[in-house]
């Protein structure tokens, strides 16, 4: 089927742009953006993404204002419409990788966010997996730093956005638990936890990404790019990255009070980032990310057109009060926090925006824990 993107100089594959090279229907194409006052008041997240072999876009939008996460998740089919735009959600791309254009158009739920780039986007080592023989991850993602301007309305209250902090990633190939349920392909290894954590952030110096998968099956990622904030040239590429975190309680699933990476980069020089919780973090199921009430989560075929809203309670640290009084306790939580960062004998302080998922033994996944109060 032709699209307005076959009127394009840009086909790598000898078909049509609503052709993937691969018949997996884990295929996705991801967008997803972040932003969150610097005062810690407020958060937001948007993401839109396609799943081709599904024949699928879906996306969501949070906003989490005084404890109350507003949630709108949405979905519809993919064919025959090729544009950025689901349900009341739509991407304009003003600029390519510098000003981006986020609407919001539902009847509780409306803004308009403007997300200009402070740093230029990082590629990230690509992301690559197999099991019993099965690529499980094959994709790719970059990540970007930048600000967030204009407003939002939730149920008739208009917020401003005033030059919050913001990040987002691009990512897209073959990723785990998205599209379908995974299939058996022999006997499942007993859960035994492991570290997923992935920071955001900019200081007035540097500015970049930390990413760090530890497995307690002794499985390890690295993916780390430093910028300099006045040249916008990578000053660092991460060799290795070791771990230190404060945890607020004993609540499970963890969740983190404080965290610093001390990333030595491939020339041997050396950086440590310390990041501290500020305000509310976003509950991702709320956004899709293992969420929708079927439980299906991200990619799933839900008809031609599918949309779902709720506000849930927020205020505590783990626990999720949902609209029918019960509660619950996500693992996937986004936490914006504040950055400060030393360097070449610098000191620089900035924001930042933390995923930090730990499960099982801290130093089986090489994590240094430290009190709540360190």
């Amino acid at each position: 089927m032709l699209t307005p993107l076959d009127d394009s100089l840009w086909h790598q594959l000898p078909t049509t742009f609503d052709h993937v090279g691969t018949s997996d229907p884990r295929f996705f194409d991801r967008l997803w953006f972040a932003a969150s006052d610097r005062r810690g008041g407020a958060t937001l997240q948007f993401t839109m993404g396609v799943y081709q072999n599904m024949n699928v876009v879906d996306g969501g939008v949070v906003a989490i204002v005084d404890g109350k996460q507003h949630n709108l998740r949405i979905s519809r089919q993919l064919r025959p419409t090729y544009d950025p735009a689901c349900g009341p959600l739509r991407i304009e791309i003003v600029e390519p990788m510098e000003h981006i254009r986020l609407h919001i158009g539902h009847d509780t739920f409306k803004g308009v966010l403007d997300w200009h780039a402070f740093l230029p986007p990082q590629e990230e080592r690509q992301h690559f997996k197999r099991s019993a023989g099965r690529i499980i991850e094959d994709y790719s993602r970059y990540d970007q730093v930048g600000s967030c301007t204009g407003w939002l309305e939730l149920g008739g209250v208009r917020i401003a956005i005033d030059d919050w902090w913001a990040c987002r990633d691009h990512s897209w190939g073959v990723r785990e638990r998205v599209g379908i349920a995974e299939p058996r392909t022999g006997e499942a290894p007993p859960p035994i936890g492991g570290l997923f954590s992935f920071l955001f952030y900019s200081t007035d110096a540097f500015g970049g990404h930390v990413q760090v998968a530890n497995g307690a099956d002794g499985s390890r990622y690295l993916s780390a790019a430093i910028l300099d904030s006045a040249t916008r040239a990578t000053r660092w590429i991460g060799e290795s990255a070791d771990i230190e975190v404060a945890f607020i309680d004993d609540t499970r699933p963890r969740r983190m009070r404080r965290a610093a990476f001390e990333v030595t980069a491939t020339n041997g020089e050396r950086t440590r980032i310390e990041v501290e919780a500020q305000g509310p973090s976003i509950a991702m199921p709320g956004l899709g990310y293992g969420g929708y009430r079927d439980g299906l989560g991200l990619g799933v075929w839900r008809g031609l057109q599918h949309l779902e809203t709720e506000i849930w309670d927020v205020a505590h640290h783990a626990d999720v009060r949902y609209p029918d009084g019960t509660i619950g306790r996500p693992i996937h939580r986004i936490q914006p926090v504040r950055v400060v960062q030393y360097a070449s004998g610098e000191t620089s302080t900035g924001f930042g925006s933390l995923t930090f998922i730990a499960e099982g033994l801290l130093a089986a996944m090489g994590i240094r824990a430290r009190d709540a109060g360190g």
